[in-house]
């Protein structure tokens, strides 16, 4: 696989298979990952990969908490600024409606919260979850090279026939993530990857993207 077909075949897969993933496979891609770069090389990524026993229970007590409406622990970072501009704004809710729709959930379910959370907090049958932590003294350009470090990682499955799902929504239960990772408190939870085999059959969703027009300005071209 080439690394155009790596980008355009890379999708936030929210329907994985039991199918275990090979210990060796994710060696290979995060030892391979490792060469991304990072401003003055300060790798500041701090990676935990959960699998097996840990992961069914971190999973059943973040879906425990799901399920009871738990808001969630204090969040650390905001998820999405304030007021969020027409462009951007339009962007975001075309791609809740795409994943609702994908995920067989109604706009106006009443349960709409509860039923994603708890599907979120299954990793979507996931059987394996990475979770990317930074200390807490970096700062935004630190995230930034982890988000780069992240990409490369979810590209590196795809030439392995993986696929994966990026999820935020582990910081909501940050406190739960790192008790079952052993994480100290300086270190800052990032996200979680999903990761595993799609399930067979399970609708594929591809959601839209801005024209390049929207986003790219040439100068001097």
């Amino acid at each position: 696989m080439d690394v155009y077909e790596a980008v355009d075949s890379r999708r936030a897969v929210r329907a994985f298979s039991g199918k275990p993933v090979p210990k060796e496979v994710l060696e290979r891609v995060l030892a391979a990952a490792a060469r991304t770069p990072s401003s003055g090389n300060l790798q500041p990524w701090h990676v935990y990969v959960v699998t097996g026993e840990p992961l069914a229970e971190l999973k059943k007590r973040a879906t425990a908490r799901a399920l009871a409406g738990d808001p969630g622990d204090e969040r650390e970072y905001p998820m999405y600024p304030a007021g969020l501009a027409s462009a951007y704004l339009d962007r975001f809710s075309a791609a809740a409606a795409q994943r609702y729709e994908a995920l067989g959930i109604e706009r106006d379910d009443p349960a709409r919260p509860v039923r994603i959370a708890a599907l979120n907090a299954e990793a979507f049958g996931a059987p394996v979850v990475l979770f990317c932590y930074l200390d807490r003294t970096m700062g935004p350009g630190q995230w930034g090279d982890a988000g780069m470090y992240l990409q490369t990682v979810m590209l590196l499955l795809r030439a392995e026939g993986l696929h994966s799902c990026p999820q935020v929504m582990w910081t909501t239960y940050r406190e739960t993530v790192s008790e079952m990772v052993g994480a100290d408190d300086e270190l800052v939870l990032f996200c979680g990857v999903a990761v595993g085999f799609e399930k067979e059959g399970a609708p594929q969703l591809r959601t839209t993207r801005a024209d390049m027009t929207e986003t790219v300005s040439f100068v001097g071209t």
